[in-house]
């Protein structure tokens, strides 16, 4: 019988992703998760993730705040409370439209977190269990499933 495993997310420090943007992962690979990676973001007004993509399906959900959400060549604004299902390959973003910090909790259907930005000077990242901390994929690096 495999074990309950137990994750404190009050002991999960908030990681600063880029200026104006904090993430802690809640689940993946360094927690022992197989097949999910579940984070959530708080980004300042005017910040959030730039234009990139990943090779698995992705959920975000707005928990607090506004932004404004592109996938693809479509735009919307979601609040608090709305989600957007992001296919596999298609390129996406969001910025915080509001005049607070913007929190939005995100789950990718793979245990590791990789991403492919337009911008090459963003780092691809990646949760992997490495003695408990993330590791950074080269600039550039498209996202593989399963590595």
């Amino acid at each position: 019988m495999q074990e309950m495993q137990i994750i404190d997310h009050a002991r999960q420090a908030r990681e600063e992703w880029r200026p104006g943007v904090l993430t802690r992962m809640l689940c993946s690979a360094v927690t022992g998760a197989r097949q999910l990676c579940l984070f959530e973001q708080w980004c300042e007004p005017g910040r959030g993730a730039p234009t990139h993509l990943h090779a698995v399906e992705e959920l975000l959900t707005v928990v607090a705040g506004a932004a404004d959400f592109w996938l693809g060549d479509r735009r919307r604004e979601l609040t608090s409370g709305q989600s957007v299902i992001v296919p596999a390959g298609l390129k996406h973003g969001f910025r915080n439209i509001g005049s607070g910090v913007l929190h939005v909790r995100a789950m990718l259907a793979a245990p590791i977190f990789e991403a492919a930005f337009d911008d090459a000077r963003e780092v691809s990242r990646r949760w992997l269990p490495v003695s408990g901390a993330h590791a950074d994929a080269p600039v550039g690096e498209p996202p593989v499933p399963g590595r």
